[in-house]
């Protein structure tokens, strides 16, 4: 409904779908604490729905419309949730890596001083937090991310940096721009942080992949990096011709498409004590139903919502 919403030209600017990628957002977030920060690039629809963000703020954003999520002073890249601790969506490639390890230092400060007052006054523990910061393979050549990691490095900054790796940069392949491309993990090794891989195409596959990290990274405030594969099934944007990839290519990665993959498992696989599986077909349908009308409703509001 994004998308045509922007063919009729009632979405302006520039506009990136989530679709392939939805896995990514719902299994890192769904890993972490509500109050966690999290900060992220351009293509941010997934993460902002995933973190609670109401539909109908997402869509008049989107529509620029005085209800959305930034009073429609944003747009689609500029997801912006303060009540959901979700610090925007943002434009400027690998902008928001110096932010991530910003909101980490803040959240390291707030945690030692509270640490600091309950020692002093008694009390249970200070809740120490671990903040989200997402990338495209892009923003891997971008000098502000190697400040960032840096810093990170240097001051274990609690940052968990995400690439959300599908294996384009625009439309420039990664092991054309990229070095190291076939092992990323160098790249954080060398500030010394740690480094993992995690298949993003199976959602509880990669939660149980990327929760023990996150809780490392909580506990011991320290930073992480992660090259998540992933696929996006549309262009780099609405613009985005698609010419410098196959439909081949596009189709493979298709058919492991991860709500697929969810719903197969929740239905077939995936049983309750009593042996029932987790979703029944008529349950999945009634979903289904339910989160088109979700949408409608979102589309709705923001056409019918006033300009800023």
């Amino acid at each position: 409904r994004t998308a045509q919403a922007y063919q009729q030209a009632k979405i302006g600017g520039f506009c990136h779908l989530y679709t392939g990628q939805e896995a990514v957002a719902v299994g890192t977030i769904a890993a972490v604490n509500p109050d966690d920060p999290i900060v992220h690039a351009y293509r941010d629809h997934g993460h902002a729905l995933a973190r609670g963000m109401e539909p109908r703020a997402c869509m008049a954003e989107m529509f620029g419309k005085i209800t959305g999520c930034a009073k429609g002073k944003g747009g689609s890249m500029h997801m912006f949730d303060k009540p959901n601790w979700l610090f925007g969506g943002h434009g400027i490639v690998g902008a928001q890596t110096a932010l991530g390890a910003g909101l980490a230092f803040g959240a390291r400060y707030e945690w030692e001083v509270l640490k600091k007052q309950l020692d002093e006054h008694g009390g249970g523990p200070a809740k120490a937090k671990v903040c989200l910061c997402y990338l495209g393979d892009g923003a891997l050549n971008q000098g502000v991310l190697h400040e960032a990691m840096n810093l990170a490095g240097l001051w274990s900054l609690p940052v968990i940096y995400i690439v959300e790796n599908n294996g384009y940069s625009m439309g420039t392949a990664i092991d054309r721009g990229t070095t190291m491309a076939h092992d990323l993990t160098k790249k954080a090794e060398a500030y010394g942080i740690r480094g993992a891989v995690i298949d993003g195409f199976d959602v509880l596959d990669l939660y149980d992949d990327f929760k023990p990290l996150a809780d490392w990274c909580r506990e011991h405030q320290k930073p992480a990096f992660v090259d998540l594969k992933t696929y996006r099934y549309q262009g780099h944007s609405m613009s985005d011709p698609q010419k410098y990839r196959t439909k081949d290519e596009v189709d493979k990665y298709k058919s492991r498409d991860s709500i697929d993959a969810l719903a197969h498992q929740l239905l077939n696989e995936r049983k309750l004590p009593d042996g029932r599986a987790v979703l029944t077909e008529e349950e999945f349908l009634a979903m289904q139903k339910d989160i088109k009308e979700i949408v409608r409703e979102a589309v709705e509001f923001a056409e019918q919502s006033p300009a800023p």
